[in-house]
């Protein structure tokens, strides 16, 4: 069964498009569009055992770290879309990334944990830990999060950087939404999934 934010990504992306995934894994989110929306895409991809598994798939990906490798395979404007999904706060220079996912594409995709989730704010400011949760399940000494934010965080960069907001998404840990996520979504929000393009 699909997860319920590629099926939130897939609503947003239109039938017959283009598209970009970066840190793709094995594909899945990239079959989903092929088979559902009849995209064409490229995955981007480090790990070479995850790449096997899309190749099998019939679907295209380059093996690279793609903070250096965009500016290597691809032109400006070259897909609808780019999308990175739980990967944002593993960069170190997420700012460049979102620039570099709004060169290649007409709109960006990215999805992330929340930092100032209640119960990661409640661990560190009352228990004096790193949080440690459902959605940012590593230990301060394994995690692969080197750049972890806020949802406010994420907004203040795309006005920074002069990027709209199209559409917003925030969810908790089962991808599902609820009346206290409405009102005040960067304390009860667990996850968010954004959808922008330049201004």
């Amino acid at each position: 069964m699909i997860r319920k934010d590629f099926k939130i990504i897939s609503d947003w992306i239109k039938k017959d498009s283009t598209v970009l995934d970066l840190g793709c894994g094995d594909s899945t989110l990239l079959e989903y569009l092929k088979i559902n929306k009849n995209i064409s895409g490229y995955g981007f991809e480090k790990d070479i055992n995850k790449v096997q598994e899309s190749i099998k798939k019939n679907i295209n990906v380059i093996q690279a770290d793609f903070n250096v490798g965009l500016a290597k395979y691809f032109n400006s404007n070259f897909f609808d879309y780019a999308v990175m999904t739980q990967a944002l706060q593993e960069n170190k220079n997420p700012n460049h990334i979102i620039l570099e996912m709004l060169r290649v594409a007409r709109e960006g995709i990215v999805t992330f944990p929340n930092m100032g989730f209640w119960k990661n704010r409640f661990q560190l400011g009352f228990l004096g830990r790193m949080p440690v949760s459902n959605s940012l399940p590593n230990n301060w000494f394994d995690t692969p999060n080197i750049h972890l934010c806020t949802f406010n965080d994420f907004e203040k960069l795309c006005g920074d950087l002069e990027i709209i907001i199209l559409d917003k998404k925030v969810l908790n840990n089962n991808y599902s939404t609820n009346f206290l996520l409405k009102i005040f979504p960067n304390f009860f929000g667990e996850i968010a999934l954004y959808r922008f393009k330049k201004d």
